[in-house]
């Protein structure tokens, strides 16, 4: 029962115009919008504060300060410390009455900037969330949440023996796969059967905590949760589009998504039951909100193993929030957002839950740049909706503010990154393709459709090389994997 004044909201009806009428400003500060893109649609006064102009100025509710200027950022918490440093960015946030800050990645300093805008982060601490992104306590909190990883032991190595000695005393053979606590899988996950292996990988693992797990063959996907008050709600499986040339130069790193009806068969309802038993572990932890968990199916047995946890708003946030809205009427993150806007409410989740179980197929890839060359982009294709040609390439169809235009899979919406006059270099994240229909096949391969569809979005980008006086230091890809 609700004992103070403030709103008490029953069921989604009340819900709905709460957030319609809403009168707290909300603000995602971001490099660009992809993380919540459309959420505006649905939450009044939400605005996305960014630095790359992805919409060319004609997005409504996205502003980029008028002066940047180059700067020399080494993580995404540095281009957010930057925008809510700026002063552009304070003057409106003040002026408007501070509010809610959403972000992807933030540090103490982001913290600090938010105490002095007078705007409270919508989002679990950042030391909680550092503690928890650690592989290593991952690991513990899904034991205790009886969401066990693969075969593996924790420990530390630094030299091959002593790698397989860890490994030996979990049973666990000499086919391994080593994980260091922090960073994106596609660059901290080494892969390790052999001594010369080893020594490939050394310099990265001696001095660290690691976790050495049997090497399975697998399929590996994601699914996001939101840790309530009321319980967890669980998002759509995804399928991940992992390791492709065409689309990233990192080995086993991420490069999109499949949703579709379906997946995994019989091991759904698993997948769904370890979501939500880590979510609810999680909140016992004092996390609450989004969390991405990542899972892998061994092939061989069936089993479903956790993979790794994301506690954040992370790259598979738009696909969750698409087919949550699109077919079950609301988005997943309205959910994170009523744990940290100042109301009690009141819900069914499993009715909820049911909405969300029936929806078609959609896709997203995230295009890389995959030469070691640096260049100045000249000209940068527009985001908004492109049409494939029946001789599979692509044109410029209309503008559009988001994905929820494409209206077949001859459509994609592609939301731009860098534009002309920025960088390109190896690692660089060119931008978002999202459509309907699969990118990727049951046996792990391309599709056609997704070769050309990325090839043609490239073949739009023309550059230009330096001036001989020019030198460039491109910004560490491992500092930069984050970026969605």
């Amino acid at each position: 029962m609700n004992n103070s004044n403030r709103p008490y909201l029953k069921g989604l009806s009340e819900i709905f115009t709460y957030f319609r009428t809403n009168d707290t400003p909300i603000w995602f500060v971001s490099p660009t919008p992809f993380n919540v893109l459309g959420l505006d649609r649905w939450v009044r006064k939400f605005e996305y504060i960014c630095y790359y102009d992805s919409f060319d100025g004609w997005h409504p509710k996205i502003h980029v300060p008028r002066e940047t200027g180059p700067r020399e950022f080494r993580s995404i918490e540095d281009i957010n410390n930057y925008l809510l440093a700026h002063k552009e960015i304070a003057d409106r946030m003040r002026a408007a009455g501070g509010g809610k800050l959403l972000l992807v990645m933030f540090d103490e300093e982001t913290e600090a900037l938010a105490r002095e805008l007078g705007v409270d982060i919508a989002l679990p601490p950042a030391a909680l969330r550092q503690r928890l992104d650690s592989k290593i306590e991952t690991t513990r909190i899904g034991n205790e949440a009886g969401v066990p990883s693969v075969p593996n032991a924790l420990g530390a190595a630094d030299t091959y023996e002593q790698l397989l000695a860890l490994a030996a005393g979990a049973g666990l053979g000499s086919d391994l796969v080593v994980q260091t606590p922090y960073g994106d899988s596609g660059r901290t996950t080494f892969f390790i059967a052999s001594e010369a292996d080893w020594k490939e990988y050394a310099e990265d693992i001696i001095g660290e905590q690691i976790k050495v797990m049997k090497r399975i063959n697998h399929l590996p996907g994601t699914i996001e949760g939101v840790a309530t008050r009321h319980g967890t709600l669980v998002g759509p499986l995804m399928f991940d589009i992992t390791g492709f040339k065409a689309l990233t130069p990192y080995k086993g790193g991420w490069c999109g998504n499949d949703v579709f009806p379906g997946a995994l068969g019989d091991s759904r309802e698993k997948v769904y039951e370890m979501t939500r038993k880590l979510g609810d572990r999680l909140y016992q932890e004092g996390y609450r909100g989004t969390f991405c968990m990542d899972w892998l199916l061994d092939t061989d047995t069936g089993e479903v193993w956790l993979g790794e946890l994301n506690p954040r708003v992370s790259g598979a946030s738009p696909m969750s929030n698409l087919i949550t809205s699109t077919y079950g009427g609301v988005p997943l993150l309205l959910f994170h957002l009523l744990e940290f806007m100042d109301v009690d409410y009141d819900i069914d989740l499993d009715a909820v839950q049911q909405r969300w179980r029936e929806f078609d197929t959609w896709s997203q890839l995230i295009l890389k740049h995959t030469g070691d060359d640096v260049e100045i982009i000249s000209e940068a294709p527009p985001s908004g909706i492109w049409r494939m040609n029946d001789d599979g390439t692509i044109d410029f169809a209309r503008r559009d503010i988001d994905w929820g235009g494409v209206s077949g899979e001859d459509e994609a919406f592609y939301l731009r990154v860098y534009n002309a006059g920025d960088y390109r270099f190896h690692g660089a994240d060119m931008g978002i393709i999202v459509s309907r229909g699969r990118m990727q096949t049951d046996d792990r391969q391309l599709e056609t459709r997704a070769r050309l569809w990325s090839a043609g979005i490239l073949s739009k980008f023309r550059c230009v090389p330096l001036p001989p006086a020019v030198v460039v230091v491109p910004p560490d890809p491992a500092t930069l994997n984050k970026m969605f």
